[in-house]
């Protein structure tokens, strides 16, 4: 995680204050999800927002310890999934186990979106910004972002899109209010995450296989709680996260 953050002056974010009932995270490895909305899902969990949490990539290749097999740290790194997100706050967890490095953000990932959005039916939809340019950008997260950003317009929304689904029970279209993605180049959006800010941190510490690991050990919370504050500079509260916002049409 870098600490690139930077501060924006007060015209350029707006702030987003209205809660959701039903937020969705989506993102593609195990940890992802804490470092891009963890400040977020905490502060609207604390808030009675429903929060459904859809991990992608079942995080088998996340490890630089030479004697770990993929096997072992695919387990390691559910139950840290699910502890993290049990102190967030979020109540539902879906693991949709996509090798790692080797997502596509093809039909069947897109049919596998599309259905958790009928299910969930978040108003909200966090994930990851696919057209990132100024930084690396991890293929995974890029399929993840554009496969999000498909399953939201048009096909969760329209009945003709994977019909098939509507044989189950309580699946129907459904139209997402609004999409937040992190890791953008140009943000136009900024969430006080001051109550969250420490959630956040304690959560993505259970992902102990990769914080202590891959992300630079306890120092990652200090990290993570500046660049809040930078990001919230010449706002009206301590800590924030920024987002690029896209709503949908009425």
């Amino acid at each position: 995680m870098t600490t690139n953050a930077i501060p924006y002056e007060r015209s350029q974010l707006e702030i987003i204050d209205a809660v959701p009932e039903r937020a969705m995270v989506v993102f593609a490895h195990p940890d992802d999800g804490e470092l891009g909305a963890g400040g977020v899902i905490a502060t609207w969990a604390e808030q009675s927002c429903e929060i459904s949490m859809v991990v992608c990539t079942s995080g088998s290749s996340g490890s630089n310890d030479t004697a770990m097999t993929s096997e072992s740290i695919v387990m390691i790194r559910r139950s840290e999934q699910l502890k993290a997100s049990e102190v967030a706050g979020a109540q539902h967890v879906e693991f949709l186990d996509h090798p790692d490095g080797e997502l596509e953000a093809d039909r069947a990932f897109l049919g596998e979106i599309v259905w958790m959005i009928r299910k969930y039916r978040p108003e909200v939809v966090l994930c990851h910004d696919p057209h990132r340019f100024n930084g690396f950008n991890h293929r995974d997260h890029r399929m993840v972002g554009t496969g999000v950003l498909d399953a939201i317009y048009p096909y969760a929304r329209d009945h003709l899109h994977f019909p098939e689904q509507m044989e189950h029970e309580g699946i129907e279209p459904y139209k997402v209010r609004e999409v937040l993605m992190w890791g953008s180049d140009s943000p136009n959006a900024i969430v006080d995450t001051s109550s969250g800010v420490e959630k956040q941190i304690e959560a993505l510490h259970q992902h102990k296989s990769q914080v202590e690991g891959l992300s630079g050990g306890p120092a990652v919370g200090e990290r993570l709680r500046e660049r809040a504050r930078v990001v919230a500079t010449n706002y009206p509260f301590e800590y924030g996260q920024a987002y690029r916002r896209l709503v949908a049409r009425g």
